[in-house]
């Protein structure tokens, strides 16, 4: 019985009760925000700030404090660094003059040391050649018949030509008289262009196949012209000492 008493009730409520029923929710709301307003405020509207704010500063002095403390630190440990890196470049600067001198004296020490060994190389290779060298005087010859017999024969033995200081005498003598230059201008030879000449009357096609060498080329040197004679003469009699005619 009563469930059916409120649906009536419910139905009843007209549309105009429901009306003031939001009215006075409304009105509720309202007097809600107007208590939370404080009540020394004049009015609702926002007005923007008149005048100069202040600032403290305490603080801005404090953080400019450190900021220069921050850049006198920095300053410093670059101070240092630059001192240290120049320092170091001293040192190395240092190091490397002490390595130069040092290389420097080496190389003075070692070419001190080259040099005295080259002279006492030098000093014992003299000494050497004046133990096993003895000087030789040159042997001399007169510029005559003797002299020239003397010289020819020295000649005549380092190239084993044969003969002595008289087969070479006598027969000069009987060919020339001693007379380097002396010519034949009438026997056979000389009608056929090819005359006799010198100590030992010798025809130039006899010299040049004959001729010593180490002597002049011509006829006409005493040295050369009896070397070549004895060499002929050794080859055709066995020795000028064995010709006591013409040959």
């Amino acid at each position: 019985m009563l469930k059916n008493t409120n649906n009536r009730l419910s139905r009843t409520l007209t549309k105009r009760h429901k009306i003031a029923i939001a009215g006075v929710s409304t009105l509720g709301a309202a007097a809600l925000a107007f208590s939370a307003v404080p009540g020394s405020a004049q009015t609702t509207t926002a007005e923007a700030p008149t005048g100069k704010v202040a600032y403290s500063n305490e603080q801005i002095k404090d953080v400019k404090g450190s900021v220069t403390d921050q850049l006198a630190g920095a300053e410093v440990k670059a101070a240092e660094a630059a001192a240290k890196h120049k320092a170091a470049q001293a040192a190395a600067k240092h190091r490397a003059a002490e390595a130069h001198a040092k290389h420097k004296a080496a190389e003075a020490a070692a070419k001190k040391k080259a040099e005295a060994a080259r002279k006492a190389k030098e000093a014992a290779s003299r000494s050497t050649e004046r133990v096993q060298v003895k000087p030789v005087a040159a042997k001399t010859y007169a510029n005559n018949l003797d002299g020239w017999i003397r010289e020819a024969l020295d000649i005549m033995k380092k190239h084993d030509i044969p003969g002595t200081y008289n087969g070479l005498y006598r027969n000069t003598m009987r060919e020339s008289s001693g007379n380097p230059n002396a010519i034949n201008n009438w026997d056979i030879n000389a009608q056929n262009g090819i005359p006799s000449i010198g100590l030992l009357q010798v025809i130039k096609p006899t010299f040049d196949a004959y001729h010593v060498p180490g002597t002049a080329f011509s006829q006409y040197d005493p040295v050369a012209n009896l070397t070549a004679a004895a060499n002929y003469a050794a080859d055709r009699y066995g020795s000028i000492d064995n010709v006591n005619s013409a040959y």
